[in-house]
């Protein structure tokens, strides 16, 4: 496969992803901060894209695998978070010990909780939450883009 096809291909692959995340907040899957970071890295990555095409910059489709890496990695913190693994940022998750806090503390806990919990799979396919697809599919960009790195040469 060409250098171009290969961007096209994961240039194409962040956009179809980031497509996927819009449909699925359109059927009312609100996202929560850790899928709205996930999103970045795919926008850069259809960007670098685009800048790949007419500048024939090996560096470009690095910075292009370095995107889906990145937006992979946030994709498997976000899955540990989902599954329990790991704490996620406190302003998207539940948790911590309400034992000893007064009524009023935590009545203002309730207040300030988010909306979209960073903590909870909104949706799963084959047992896999959003985020453990889009880490999947975004680490299989990351190795075209590597392909289309190496072709540079």
């Amino acid at each position: 496969m060409t250098r171009t096809r290969l961007i096209l291909l994961a240039a194409g692959g962040s956009a179809a992803l980031l497509a996927g995340a819009f449909f699925f907040q359109a059927l009312g899957y609100a996202p929560c901060k850790l899928c709205l970071w996930q999103r970045w890295p795919h926008g850069a990555a259809i960007l670098i894209g685009a800048l790949a095409l007419i500048i024939r910059l090996p560096l470009l489709a690095w910075l292009g695998a370095l995107a889906a890496a990145a937006t992979g990695g946030l994709g498997i913190y976000h899955t540990g978070v989902e599954r329990g693994f790991w704490p996620g940022p406190d302003t998207c998750t539940s948790g911590g010990d309400i034992g000893n806090l007064t009524a009023a503390q935590l009545l203002e806990q309730i207040n300030q909780a988010p909306l979209i919990r960073c903590d909870e799979v909104a949706w799963e396919f084959l047992s896999l939450s959003m985020a453990s697809w889009n880490a999947i599919l975004s680490f299989a960009l990351a190795a075209i883009w590597i392909m289309a790195a190496r072709k540079t040469r």
